[in-house]
């Protein structure tokens, strides 16, 4: 077959044109001795190219020929292959798909002749055909190799498409129960008197139970025991134990021939931990007493598969009632929100793009989505009780449970997604749920599911298409019925009834089944476009409700949104056209009561959602002052100016919050903020910014009607506390101070009037009951506090300050800042107390005991009665006062001689320490970490109960959903209090040395 330097031959050509990336190579293998007498003929190469890797293929091929006991035997493998269409389809499309098939038959020769029968009885065996084939192993090691002939010839029907995926995974189901079987048998063989004091039950258990196996996955299993009669009860569970333990090695054990499979037992009651073979009466008190929902989740599979077929049978009729009654359970629905969250924080990064079965749209969220409704529905609905996923969905479709459409795009995704797995897997015969990276394994795959036109993009393509569907449907397949059932449009369709809606929204976390059903027909049901699109959207937010800790508040207040906005043009286009607003509204209005309060007000800010309308950012001070200024300037009178002014506090405030609330919880398509400091910052600043913008815009408003433009007196404003250290909270008020100086020739006692008249009429007009939250002026830190003026002169402070102040008012003074009002005022303020705050010499150590002094007293006295200490995110060990009291003794000891300590704000004072070197890395890190916990402890109730709290609140529901706004699943709200307990009490370790004992 040579041809002329510098020409291919024509066989080169054909190759290529077949579909061989080698062809060079191939010459050479169809130029062997083994070939020589049929390598010209077309009927082999059309098989060949007909085959998922033409190249694969024919080495395998080649292999095999040369593994032939004598040319007799090759010679009568070569007529059969060019006579025998079944054979040549069958053997080449094997040895073209799988190298460890291609190993076996390499090694074991005759193998192939497993092939050549093309009977009716053989295009669809069973357990006793595959148990016939098995039947003269009498060790480990012939079974292994009889074993792979029998799935020599279910692969082969596959890749010829005699079978389709379902059918196949059923008889590799088969294939292990027979093998079971027969490892059983030879473990009994080895132990006879053990076999022949106990009943010994193997259920199978995930996919193998539910007649869905895979080529390569381990086979789960539960062992259920009895003592024969007349035997003792303990002798027999140990020599069950022995027959199964045995039976396990058996399959799972590596040889010459390699292994089976493993067989795993962990899904047993106490998982590893507990005994390997129970009595069915032990059994049936552990599930009783202590089981989960996945394990009842996992029991909708179980099948008995060898050994006592009866005891089997007992067993999983006895169990039976529990499952079907899993959803009455108590923590049936916190479970149930535990599982719905896609386990993929284990998955590395790199892979979680290739994963088949736990990525998103994998095979895992179809039968998650399946189990959980047969969980819901099987108990009255005795159709649904099958351990196939296939077959559960088909059945969950015929009553009504999923729309048909959607059950036949998640079966057509289903099939697709496990023909990828069976095809990667049988390659190696390795357990695999990646697609792998590599072009040629890509080509191989792609052509293997009949992809023959660029195969590796078409491959991508339609892995990419399906993957999609699945991800679109998981959540509209649980509630795209409901609506279905309320709005009645497609006559003689399946529906649900309205128990079994009611089933299906208290399982999904909905306290109020019959009030969440009322809204879904008032928003879903009738003919127009705006209840056509609420059919749309509904599927998916109300997964996204029901992923909150209260899905009942989130879809009443939907509905009110909806109700206020639902005539306007744009609402309903926003959700449904901007990828981020509907997702951010369902986080928004599920996640407490402050942030839906303050939309109802005024439901237009709903527009901020979107990816467009400013979004959830916070806007900068100066654009808030000149908006609100720019209000108050069009306004006729103060009343307006300022009911301007608090408008745009209240729509930003729920800008602030709802950024809050998305950045806590994540999105599909954005991870939570893993950094909580910088949450918290955002928050801070945010509302502190807010707080200043509004006090300028009322200020303003206030002089311009009672002075004009220029009020007899300078005036400023300085932020106290929180204020001003940019750390305000939701529920904070404003903690201020109120500086005057008179202008030139402006009598002193006009212009105390003016600026008392400034401050009353500030106060009265921000706490006017209205639509708007109040704004309310706290002045309590005022020299000689509430019994001193509220508003005092730049020289009046002087004097007290020189004269009369107490270490207590220093140490308020860390906090002061200008915020609103003259500027060159504000400045002249802050330069008068700069050195009563950073003293030179710093603090006396009489002056320290009395700060400590207070803080103790403060601590014993301060303090509600009734209040959990530990839990006190203010007052209590470890809380905010541990904290900056703490990092406030440092600033007034060395601010003077460290400039980076003279900031207002608690974190970059405690970083400036650390840099200093006054307190150690860990230190500041602990200190700072408690900081930042107590005040999002803070910020999520007043986010969650829409009033402040510094304590964790007792109602279940709002504790829950403080714990998901802090990171936690449901159920795991203990788990939070103990993480608080632990941060703070390693928090007031470093206040005890350092505030009380040391600096």
């Amino acid at each position: 077959m040579t041809s002329a330097p510098g020409r291919r031959s024509s066989t080169f050509t054909r190759l290529l044109r077949h579909g061989f990336t080698d062809p060079s190579a191939a010459e050479r293998l169809l130029d062997s001795a083994g070939l020589a007498l049929v390598r010209n003929d077309p009927v082999l190469l059309d098989a060949l190219g007909a085959t998922a890797d033409p190249d694969l293929a024919l080495r395998g091929l080649v292999r095999l020929l040369e593994a032939q006991d004598g040319p007799t035997a090759r010679q009568e493998l070569l007529d059969t292959l060019i006579a025998a269409k079944p054979l040549r389809d069958r053997l080449l499309g094997v040895l073209g798909a799988s190298e460890a098939l291609a190993d076996h038959l390499a090694r074991h020769p005759s193998d192939w002749q497993a092939l050549v029968t093309y009977e009716p009885r053989d295009l669809h065996p069973g357990v006793e055909e595959f148990e016939r084939g098995l039947a003269e192993a009498g060790d480990p090691v012939s079974l292994r190799v009889a074993y792979r002939r029998c799935l020599l010839s279910i692969a082969a029907r596959d890749v010829c498409g005699t079978i389709e995926v379902a059918q196949t995974a059923a008889e590799l189901a088969d294939l292990a129960t027979a093998t079971l079987r027969a490892a059983l048998a030879l473990a009994g063989a080895a132990a006879p008197e053990d076999a022949a004091l106990c009943r010994l039950a193997v259920i199978a258990m995930g996919k193998c139970g539910g007649h869905e196996l895979n080529y390569v996955s381990d086979v789960d299993v539960v062992f259920v025991g009895e003592a024969v009669d007349g035997a003792d009860e303990d002798k027999a569970l140990r020599a069950a134990t022995r027959l199964a333990a045995h039976m396990m090695r058996i399959c799972s054990e590596t040889t010459v021939e390699g292994s089976i499979w493993p067989v795993d037992a962990n899904l047993r009651p106490e998982g590893r931990n507990g005994p390997l073979v129970r009595t069915l009466a032990s059994h049936l008190a552990y599930y009783q007493r202590w089981a989960k929902t996945w394990e009842f989740q996992a029991l909708l599979k179980a099948r008995p598969v060898a050994g006592d077929l009866a005891l089997g049978e007992e067993y999983v009729a006895a169990l039976q009632p529990l499952v079907w009654g899993a959803a009455e359970r108590e923590n049936f629905v916190a479970d149930v929100q535990k599982m719905r969250r896609r386990v993929v924080a284990n998955i590395p990064a790199a892979e979680i793009d290739r994963q088949l079965k736990l990525g998103p749209g994998g095979l895992r969220d179809v039968e998650f989505a399946v189990q959980l409704l047969q969980l819901v529905h099987g108990r009255a609905d005795a159709s649904l009780r099958s351990g196939t996923t296939l077959d559960a969905l088909k059945a969950l479709a015929a009553g009504g449970y999923v729309g048909r459409a959607d059950a036949a795009q998640l079966d057509d995704a289903y099939r697709f997604l496990r023909s990828m797995e069976h095809r990667i897997q049988l390659h190696r015969l390795r357990r695999t749920h990646l697609v792998p990276e590599d072009e040629a394994d890509l080509r191989r795959l792609g052509r293997s599911l009949d992809l023959r036109t660029d195969p590796v993009a078409t491959l991508t393509r339609e892995w990419k298409r399906h993957a999609s569907v699945v991800r679109r449907l998981h959540e509209k397949l649980f509630y795209r019925p409901l609506l279905d059932a309320v709005a009645a449009l497609a006559p003689g369709e399946a529906r649900l009834s309205a128990e079994a809606a009611r089933e299906r929204l208290i399982a999904l976390g909905y306290a109020d089944p019959a009030a969440a059903l009322r809204h879904l027909e008032a928003l879903a049901s009738g003919v127009t476009r705006k209840a056509a699109i609420q059919r749309t959207l509904l599927p998916v937010l109300l997964g996204w409700f029901a992923d909150s800790a209260d899905p009942d508040a989130g879809l009443l207040t939907f509905r009110k949104v909806s109700d206020a906005l639902g005539k306007t043009p744009w609402y309903l286009r926003l959700l449904r056209d901007e990828g981020a607003a509907a997702e951010n509204l369902a986080r928004v209005l599920s996640a407490g009561r402050l942030a839906p309060d303050l939309l109802m007000r005024a439901p237009e800010a709903v527009a901020l959602l979107g990816d467009g309308g400013g979004g959830l950012e916070p806007r900068p001070r100066a654009h808030l002052e000149q908006e609100i200024l720019a209000a108050v300037r069009r306004a006729d009178n103060a009343v307006q100016g300022v009911t301007a002014a608090r408008g745009v506090r209240r729509r930003e405030l729920f800008r602030i919050s709802a950024a809050d609330i998305v950045g806590s919880y994540g999105t599909e398509s954005q991870p939570a903020e893993a950094d909580q400091g910088a949450l918290v910052d955002l928050v801070g600043s945010a509302v502190s910014d807010l707080t200043a913008a509004t006090l300028a815009g009322t200020l303003r408003a206030v002089v311009r009607e009672g002075w004009g433009d220029t009020l007899p007196t300078r005036f400023a404003i300085i932020g106290m506390g929180r204020f001003g250290g940019h750390e305000l909270g939701y529920g904070s008020d404003a903690d201020v101070l109120f500086v005057h100086e008179p202008r030139d020739g402006v009598d002193e006692r006009e212009a105390a009037e003016a600026a008392g008249k400034v401050v009353a009429e500030m106060r009265r007009l921000l706490q006017i009951p209205s639509a708007d939250p109040p704004l309310l002026i706290d002045a309590d830190l005022r020299p000689e506090g509430k019994s001193g003026p509220l508003v005092r002169t730049l020289k009046s402070y002087e004097a007290y300050y020189r004269r009369w102040s107490l270490v207590w008012e220093r140490h308020a003074l860390l906090r002061a800042e200008h915020v609103a009002g003259d500027e060159d005022l504000g400045r002249r303020f802050t330069e008068l107390i700069d050195p009563l705050r950073y003293p030179t010499a710093g603090l006396d150590e009489e002056a320290v005991r009395e700060i400590r002094r207070l803080k103790a007293r403060m601590e014993s006295e301060r303090l509600p009665r009734g209040a959990d200490p530990k839990l006190h995110a203010k007052l209590g060990p470890g809380g905010l006062s541990d904290v900056e009291w703490t990092v406030q003794l440092l600033q007034l000891r060395h601010g003077a001689r460290e400039p980076g300590l003279r900031t207002t704000r608690t974190r970059q004072a405690l970083a400036a320490a650390r840099a200093a070197g006054l307190i150690s890395e860990d230190d500041a890190s602990t200190l700072d970490e408690a900081w930042v916990l107590a005040t999002r402890v803070r910020n999520a109730v007043m986010l969650v109960r829409g009033r402040a709290g510094d304590t964790f609140p007792t109602v279940p529901r709002e504790l829950g959903a403080v714990g998901r706004y802090l990171g936690y699943g449901p159920g795991h709200a203990g788990d939070m209090l103990d993480a608080y307990r632990r941060t703070a009490r390693r928090a007031r370790g470093v206040v005890e040395e350092l505030f009380y004992g040391g600096l």
